[in-house]
């Protein structure tokens, strides 16, 4: 099997290795030259457009920004619909709406081509390892097709509908992680105001129903610890936050809690933090209220 990998950045490029590693045919395409360069010295075969990788490959992987850029790479003139061959599978990778992927996939039938979304979760380090879970959007034969392709490439691979529902389980999923950062920042800085310490919030809230994957994973190692590098930036949070509002417009279902957990992301985008992990929201209370939350681990 002959597998095309479009976009070769901090994700992208240590699957299309892993891909590498375990036998396939890889044929790269990125906007970066050098990226693709680098894969060619890994053993794949460098495109220069993605259109000529399109032409070649049997299964096309996509990791990519944003669904506009999506959009362009499928269906500009000289894009990847116009040069597939027909029963051509394209898994999408990237993180949007389910209804952009959804329509994305009725113009691929319209080509014969298939069409699924498997967004990921698990970060660079969970692509590097091979240990992503993989949240599948597909018909059941296309997925049992593409299913020993996607087991180099993570642990957890859960089909979890048609298409688009990959995309709109990983949307729920940032929508609850993206609030109760938030949450977890505000409630931190309640406590240190009241006079408690974070070491004792995190020994008691760590045992009781206060518990969250932000208090475990985002307190000791990022917010006790004052350092924000690495992790899950502030950007690629405030972006699946804006795509949980898409949906709700595009479903009829309001989101008050999720729309005011963007406003607190977009004061740490305004403060310079959108590159920082996303647990630096906490430094939007601290300035609010001059509470000192930060390196208490330290």
């Amino acid at each position: 099997m002959k597998i095309g990998f479009v976009g070769l950045g901090a994700m992208g490029k240590p699957m299309a290795c892993n891909l590498l590693n375990a036998g396939y045919e890889v044929y790269a395409f990125d906007v970066v030259e050098a990226a693709v360069k680098e894969m060619e010295s890994k053993g794949a075969r460098g495109c220069a457009t993605a259109g000529e990788l399109a032409g070649k490959a049997d299964v096309i992987i996509c990791s990519l920004p944003n669904a506009k850029i999506v959009e362009n790479v499928m269906c500009s003139e000289g894009g990847v619909f116009e040069n597939c061959k027909a029963g051509t599978i394209i898994i999408d990778m990237s993180s949007v709406a389910p209804n952009s992927t959804k329509a994305m996939a009725k113009k691929a039938a319209e080509k014969g081509i298939g069409y699924i979304d498997a967004p990921v979760s698990g970060g660079v380090s969970g692509a590097a390892a091979g240990t992503l879970t993989i949240m599948v959007g597909a018909d059941g034969a296309t997925f049992e097709k593409v299913k020993p392709v996607l087991d180099v490439l993570g642990k957890n691979i859960y089909h979890v509908g048609e298409v688009g529902g990959g995309d709109a389980i990983k949307m729920v999923n940032n929508l609850l992680l993206g609030c109760n950062m938030a949450a977890l920042s505000e409630a931190l800085t309640l406590g240190v105001k009241c006079g408690l310490s974070v070491e004792t919030m995190k020994e008691v809230i760590s045992v009781s129903s206060g518990r969250s994957y932000a208090l475990d994973a985002k307190l000791e190692k990022f917010i006790m610890a004052d350092q924000f590098t690495g992790g899950f930036a502030v950007d690629l949070q405030y972006k699946d936050l804006g795509l949980a509002l898409e949906a709700s417009r595009d479903e009829r279902v309001p989101l008050p809690m999720t729309a005011a957990a963007v406003q607190v992301y977009e004061m740490a985008r305004a403060k310079g933090q959108g590159r920082e992990d996303m647990s630096s929201v906490v430094k939007v209370w601290e300035d609010l209220t001059g509470a000192k939350v930060r390196g208490s681990g330290k």
